[in-house]
Parts: structure tokens; sequence; C-alpha cells
């Protein structure tokens, strides 16, 4: 498996893709949800800045997973760098994939933001909560809400940096 630190062609809508099916197959989220990765995810390829983080894994199925760290986020407020689209195809769940984009992830903003990073999640996705939180982030917030399009405990988690 190969990681790439960019987009190349087709890999943002197979991304989308991904998304798409796994939320819609194990969560029931709809089409809105595909939607609003579509829109978030090429307004940040259009935007992406030098030292924004771009990690997609691929083998000869395509994309086997994904992870945009982004270091521009206006939403920011303080919070470091915005970690997102960060997923695996079934096929590679379970390799260890995950961990290490999420390692690289780490070292980046450790050298760009000091180690902080936000997240938004929801509960119930035990595996990648468990992965978040051996590499130091910890729950600030959550709530019911409906970002995603259907009604979820969402959650936002922090990385200060200092673990």
């Amino acid at each position: 498996m190969d990681i790439s630190d960019d987009f190349f062609p087709g890999a943002i809508g197979q991304i989308i893709q991904m998304h798409g099916a796994h939320y819609s197959q194990n969560w029931g989220f709809t089409t809105y949800f595909e939607a609003k990765v579509a829109h978030q995810l090429a307004a940040f390829a259009q935007g992406k800045q030098d030292t924004d983080l771009v990690l997609i894994a691929h083998d000869r199925d395509g994309v086997a997973g994904s992870l945009i760290l982004n270091l521009h986020d206006p939403e920011a407020a303080g919070r470091g760098a915005h970690l997102r689209w960060f997923i695996c195809a079934d096929r590679s769940r379970g390799t260890g994939i995950g961990r290490k984009l999420l390692a690289k992830a780490v070292a980046h903003a450790e050298t760009h933001t000091n180690g902080k990073m936000w997240l938004h999640t929801f509960a119930g996705l035990e595996p990648a909560l468990h992965l978040y939180r051996s590499f130091g982030f910890v729950l600030h917030s959550e709530m019911d809400g409906d970002v995603w399009g259907t009604i979820v405990k969402e959650q936002e988690y922090r990385r200060s940096g200092d673990s």
C-alpha cells in the first residue's frame, strides 16, 4: 500500500464515495451527508495551502484510506489543525493503515500547530474513537445534533499537543 501526499485524478471522487457508502450502510446517513462531504472536500481541494496535509492510502483497487489536516480552517478558533475526511475502506480496516495515517498527521501538527488538533465525529464509532484517544485526543463536547443530516450524538475531540 502506498501513501500519496496530494490528491491524484479520481481520488476526491473515491473519498466522497467511500464516505457516502460507509455511512449510509452503517449509520443510515442519506445523500445529504454525501453531498455535504462532496461540497466541503471540493472547497478544501480548491483552496488547499502548502502547509495543509493530504494523505491518501491507495492500492491496486484505488483509494484505501484518506486523512486531511486543514491548518487554515476559519472555524478553528485557536483549536489547531482540523482533522477531516479520515476513513479507511473496508478492505484496509485492521491493517494498521489508519494508525499510520494518523501518526503522520500528528507529526505534521507537532511541526505546524505544536500538536494542537481537533475533529468532529459522533458517538458509536468505537474503533476510530479508540484510535483518537491513543493519540491524545480527549472528548471536549457532545450533544444531539443533525449536522450530518441524521440525528446522532455529535462529539468534538481535541488534542492539546501537551500529551
